[in-house]
């Protein structure tokens, strides 16, 4: 017999997509699940929109932050699996069919999914994200983490672990509660086939901004976690390599200027020749996703000018960091 499912979806002023997340996800074929959406205090139109489905609606008093309105949402819900997305995706109709049957063969295990290689929006920036994202959390079968857009598991497994770290950075929650289900003794598996389309609508200062903010908060984590070398995701071993080879090229070529050494300048090519071998399997995916014209501009974006925003929200967390602790150790 099919498991009950509950979709849990935060919301926090989600008026411009959670409508089209609600209509794919209560279209879906599986015949057996609940959608629960927990409103964090918005302050736009979303919950006029919300209330025209057939869901489960719970509105938060003050605005709590996603972690607390995902636990809100999972202790309310009647299923035996809890399936988290968010309020900017889109389910396909089988996807719950799909949820369902990767979790059926084994006990114990928690399983992710990821966004599709092309968003629901199809501009530059939009395109490159998605596929970034999508080649990022795949690669690999048993993941660092499991990113919660896309993430599904037992209910019981869900109350035992304590649920997503409410008094938290204000991202990286499901990293943080994927180390403790792995360090619990659950095992994380992606699959390839869990796939949800992405609302970004992305612009240049998004993006940037984004791989600032995500950036900024990921190093403040892994300092602390020790794992800041590790191979996790989006904050993967190839991206880490992209930033440190592009401020190195940087500095070679600065002193190219003010010192007569052309060997400067073919250090910066052995440079960026080897960035771009590590990185050989993310350019793939670009030109898997939308061929030459968008590779070569996407490869570009990547290699000159995403770095310096991570490098930038990367640099900024080191030194928050640092601070904290050094607050925390006159303190103690």
């Amino acid at each position: 017999m099919d498991r009950f499912i509950s979709v849990v979806i935060p919301n926090y002023n989600g008026g411009e997509t959670i409508e089209k997340c609600l209509a794919a996800v209560l279209s879906s074929k599986y015949g057996r699940f609940e959608v629960i959406v927990v409103d964090d205090a918005s302050s736009d139109n979303s919950i006029e929109f919300i209330s025209r489905f057939p869901c489960r609606l719970i509105r938060l008093e003050k605005h709590s932050g996603a972690s607390r309105a995902r636990n809100t949402g999972a202790r309310e819900s009647a299923g035996d699996i809890i399936f988290f997305i968010d309020a900017d995706c889109i389910v396909a109709e089988d996807t719950l069919s799909l949820v369902h049957k990767a979790l059926s063969p084994q006990q114990g295990i928690v399983i992710g999914g990821s966004y599709t290689p092309l968003p629901y929006d199809t501009n530059f920036f939009s395109v490159f994200q998605s596929v970034f994202i999508h080649y990022s959390e795949l690669k690999r079968r048993e993941p660092d983490y499991i990113a919660s857009h896309s993430m599904a598991m037992e209910k019981r497994i869900f109350e035992k672990s304590g649920g997503f770290p409410e008094e938290f950075l204000p991202i990286i929650e499901d990293v943080e509660l994927s180390h403790r289900l792995r360090r619990s003794g659950y095992k994380l598996l992606m699959d390839p086939d869990i796939l949800v389309r992405h609302v970004f609508n992305f612009t240049l200062w998004k993006s940037l901004r984004n791989a600032f903010k995500k950036s900024h908060y990921w190093i403040r984590y892994s300092l602390g976690n020790r794992d800041v070398f590790n191979d996790s995701g989006t904050a993967s071993q190839e991206l880490k390599v992209n930033v440190l080879s592009y401020f190195l090229i940087l500095l070679f070529l600065l002193l190219s200027f003010s010192v007569t050494a052309p060997f400067l300048l073919i250090l910066a090519l052995m440079i960026s020749g080897f960035n771009l071998y590590i990185n050989r399997n993310l350019l793939r995916a670009f030109y898997r996703a939308k061929g030459t014209f968008f590779t070569i501009p996407a490869s570009l974006y990547y290699t000159l000018v995403y770095p310096l925003a991570v490098g930038a929200g990367s640099f900024t967390g080191m030194i928050q960091y640092y601070r904290n602790s050094g607050q925390d150790k006159n303190q103690g």
